[in-house]
């Protein structure tokens, strides 16, 4: 996590005792992340990296996570911690990729690109990270229209509202499926 958090907020409230997941372990480039204090909040454990770019300290804050979810993490993942959490980390980006997607394309920037383009709708997908910026295999996307009148503010928000029901929804899919891939011998 880079930010605020509301995406973390999001899955702690899906994530109950029941479901085969929960947040484990909070992660963040920047000290003075939001997300650090709500997880504190929530009691879940934080580390704060010093060079987000040095996979060794990257690979033993996440430790042996059976899913990592980038949410708000505005770092490109080193490929060593790509490689061994390959096909099990996922990230979120606010826009229907490929479009709208790479290096710098977050949060305001990518609005203002999709209110320029004039196109008629945006949405959040999910997908798998890999060595750049937002190309990974696509695992979900939702569909957020785009109105005449949207300001930069009024799509983030409706982009934001997809993004708090699809991230959860995918955690839980794809955390049953590594839970069932363990109990089968995968």
């Amino acid at each position: 996590m880079s930010g605020g958090g509301t995406n973390l907020q999001a899955l702690i409230d899906a994530l109950g005792p029941d479901a085969p997941a929960r947040v484990s372990h909070v992660i963040s480039n920047r000290p003075d992340a939001g997300a650090l204090e709500r997880a504190r909040r929530a009691g879940i454990p934080v580390s704060v990296l010093r060079d987000p770019q040095n996979p060794t300290e990257l690979l033993a804050a996440i430790g042996d996570a059976g899913l990592v979810v980038l949410a708000g993490y505005l770092k490109l993942v080193p490929a060593p911690v790509v490689a061994r959490f390959r096909q099990r980390m996922v990230n979120i980006h606010p826009a229907l990729l490929p479009d709208y997607g790479g290096p710098g394309m977050y949060g305001r920037r990518v609005h203002e690109a999709v209110l320029a383009s004039k196109a008629a709708e945006s949405g959040v997908t999910v997908h798998y990270v890999d060595e750049q910026f937002d190309r990974g295999p696509i695992v979900a996307q939702r569909r957020v229209p785009v109105h005449p009148d949207d300001t930069v503010e009024s799509l983030a928000h409706r982009v934001l509202e997809a993004e708090h029901a699809l991230l959860p929804e995918v955690v839980l899919d794809l955390a049953a499926r590594i839970q069932q891939e363990k109990t089968d011998g995968g």
